[in-house]
């Protein structure tokens, strides 16, 4: 067994305040040598043999806390409740969790505890700037003795909570269809339309089922009729590109663009997959991390996990480069979506580059002024913000020159995105 933070095992150790209470006790020691005097000595010595003392209410070696917490509440509200649970029941000295939330969360409330000999109830409450697609880590758990001069570090068995928040429009992505455009090498479209696709589950016999679809063996087990479910047959093919090179607002800023971004590429991909669309994604930083187009409940875990690890590098790669290696990974054709901020001018220039290459892209663009408080901001802080503003809707106007571009300044809003795509005249397009 090992400690949280990966060294060796070990019964306990000495807190800070038993750092402090040595250090104490040694100056008394040096007084009294200093000044040759005992009086010194029957000071330092309760401070040297408090820490000992503490040691003895140590509990023994407790083999671990197994951790079972849920996120609970809706949009910017985010409450993270759970229990702690170890054996055996401690007989002094208290349990303390460490947690260490992402930046982006605000804590709103302080840590509700309730501790009792064999598990702790806490409660975390928090506030998120906008949609964000996260991951909490376990946290670390440390015993106490009653006077904090004594700690032993508990494993903690659990898994990282995971947060996501969307926007409620992401939901109404189920009503646009898409076209299948990019078929899969050797793949062959089929004359027969039915419930083909991916195994869902297995289920009970409906009047309508065909013989075929008539699980056989697991009704002999069960004793009863059933049949298989499939997810509905793919619709179309979808590649989601993100330009996450970093901007001049700071990391902060590019933090919080970043949680947005991320969140709007799971949410429109898991929307589309449910409707056994292919989907594919393309993270652009420096270099290009991608997805292949796929469709499948495997596909959503690989899309997230591709997310959840992408991060803003400290410097980006050229535009050109950008679209070569989409050419390179995927086949024009594919409906697109670019998710990008367009804060720089360079990110305006991503567009032609993958029009010459056969990827007409529709953007999404979350507005980096959302991410701006200004409620306590100066004269000239307002008056650089308007600038800010007509800077944006030039770099917008420029952008749609090359394509349609919907521009995200509501956060917790998708509807003129959603709106956008559900418009006739956008259907006759892709048509």
């Amino acid at each position: 067994m090992t400690n949280g933070d990966g060294s060796s095992p070990t019964w306990f150790r000495w807190s800070s305040r038993a750092s402090v209470l040595y250090a104490a006790a040694a100056a008394f020691v040096f007084a009294a040598v200093a000044l040759r005097s005992p009086a010194p000595l029957f000071v330092a010595l309760p401070l040297l043999l408090g820490p000992v003392a503490a040691t003895f209410g140590f509990p023994g070696r407790i083999t671990s806390a197994r951790l079972t917490w849920q996120v609970e509440g809706s949009g910017q509200d985010i409450r993270i409740a759970g229990t702690f649970r170890w054996n055996p029941p401690l007989r002094n000295g208290r349990m303390i969790p460490l947690f260490t939330p992402p930046a982006s969360l605000k804590e709103t409330a302080p840590v509700v505890r309730t501790a009792d000999p064999g598990e702790l109830r806490f409660a975390l409450t928090y506030r998120i700037a906008g949609p964000s697609l996260l991951e909490v880590p376990s946290p670390r758990m440390f015993w106490r003795d009653a006077w904090g001069l004594v700690e032993h570090e508990v494993p903690v068995v659990g898994e990282p909570l995971s947060i996501e928040r969307f926007p409620p429009e992401i939901h109404r992505l189920d009503r646009i269809r898409l076209d299948r455009t990019t078929p899969v090498p050797g793949e062959m479209r089929s004359r027969m339309v039915g419930s083909a696709g991916e195994f869902f589950a297995v289920r009970p016999v409906v009047p309508g089922d065909s013989r075929r679809q008539i699980n056989w063996r697991a009704t002999a087990r069960a004793g009863k009729l059933l049949a298989n479910d499939y997810r509905l047959e793919r619709t179309g093919d979808l590649l989601l590109l993100l330009d996450l090179r970093p901007s001049g607002l700071g990391p902060i800023r590019d933090d919080l663009i970043l949680n947005v971004a991320r969140a709007a590429a799971f949410g429109i991909a898991d929307a589309f997959l449910a409707q056994k669309s292919r989907v594919g994604l393309g993270v652009f930083t420096e270099h290009l991390a991608t997805v292949p187009l796929g469709s499948g409940r495997l596909q959503r875990f690989r899309i997230r996990a591709q997310l959840r690890d992408a991060r803003m590098p400290p410097e980006g790669g050229p535009p050109e480069r950008f679209a070569i290696a989409v050419r390179r990974f995927f086949s024009p054709g594919a409906f697109t979506i670019l998710i990008s901020p367009l804060i720089e001018e360079e990110a305006v220039l991503v567009l032609p580059h993958l029009r010459r290459r056969g990827f007409h892209a529709v953007v999404l663009s979350p507005s980096p002024l959302a991410v701006l408080d200004l409620s306590e901001a100066t004269e000239e802080e307002r008056v650089a913000t308007r600038l800010l503003r007509l800077v944006r809707r030039q770099r917008l106007g420029d952008a749609w020159r090359q394509a349609p571009v919907v521009d995200w300044d509501d956060y917790w809003s998708l509807a003129s995105f959603v709106r956008y795509l559900q418009n006739p005249a956008f259907a006759e397009r892709r048509a």
